[in-house]
């Protein structure tokens, strides 16, 4: 039998408080090379927290995020960084710099690395542009002047111009229309076929959970588990969700509101 890959990712009970509000507590997890994870769950739940501190934006409470062997909290910040660049992030809003253009845009992390030359910048900048479906035309514009999908296309350029062996995608398709989001969710497949690259996407889109994902983690907002309950429901592949055991996974994959709706009238 093949040896089991070590993670790439190692998550060893890290909690995270934000004052008194604990947003994740106990969390133990492995992400595998060339995993597509999906991270669903509900808002409030600690996704987006789970990304930072996947790439050292956050440190968390207690607990450690391991990448490549490396604890995060041990590193430098000089050495953090270093890492940094191996990882690319597509934020939910694309976080595109407004006053640069498409170019210098996707351009800022290869001049921020150092060591490439102007002309291999333009080239690596014109192939991540094409890759993600935009014109060559487009690298003049404006982010003011792009569509919301087109933010997020010249995000994903932004992200992939670095060669990232891990790719962290915040609600990538969040407040786009059913076609852009399929365009996304396509990119997202082309990524990790045209390059061995690891995967954690954070979404609601429960269609790019059956397109992308090879595995899905589903968390619960910790104020809503009893003392001793584990706040990762669900850990399995895509195609399990609907006959999950636990009775508040197949309510969130069905959409249904059940007793939600009484919880929040009984909420101040």
């Amino acid at each position: 039998m093949p040896d089991t890959p070590s993670p790439i990712i190692q998550i060893r009970g890290v909690s995270m408080s934000f004052g008194a509000q604990t947003v994740l507590h106990g969390i133990d997890l492995d992400i595998f090379p060339q995993d597509t994870l999906c991270v669903i769950g509900e808002s409030g739940c600690g996704k987006t927290v789970l990304l930072k501190l996947i790439v050292g934006l956050l440190r968390p409470t207690t607990g450690e995020v391991i990448l490549e062997g490396k604890p995060l909290h041990t590193l430098s910040e000089r050495d953090l960084t270093q890492l940094r660049l191996r990882v690319g992030f597509l934020f939910q809003q694309a976080a595109l710099f407004d006053s640069l253009n498409v170019f210098d845009n996707v351009a800022f992390g290869l001049r921020a690395k150092g060591g490439v030359t102007e002309a291999d910048i333009a080239t690596r900048v014109r192939e991540r542009v094409l890759e993600v479906g935009l014109t060559a035309t487009s690298e003049l514009k404006m982010p003011a002047e792009l569509s919301g999908g087109m933010r997020k296309r010249v995000g994903l350029a932004r992200a992939l111009a670095l060669d990232p062996d891990v790719m962290l995608y915040d609600e990538p398709t969040t407040g786009l229309d059913p076609i852009m989001t399929d365009v996304i969710n396509e990119l997202i497949l082309q990524t990790r076929s045209r390059r061995p690259v690891t995967s954690v996407i954070v979404t609601h889109e429960l269609r790019t959970v059956r397109k992308c994902a090879s595995r899905v983690v589903m968390l619960y907002p910790r104020s809503r588990l009893g003392a001793d309950e584990k706040q990762i429901l669900y850990d399995g592949p895509p195609n399990g969700l609907a006959t999950a055991e636990d009775a508040r996974v197949r309510q969130f994959v069905e959409g249904e509101a059940r007793d939600r709706l009484t919880e929040m009238k009984d909420t101040p």
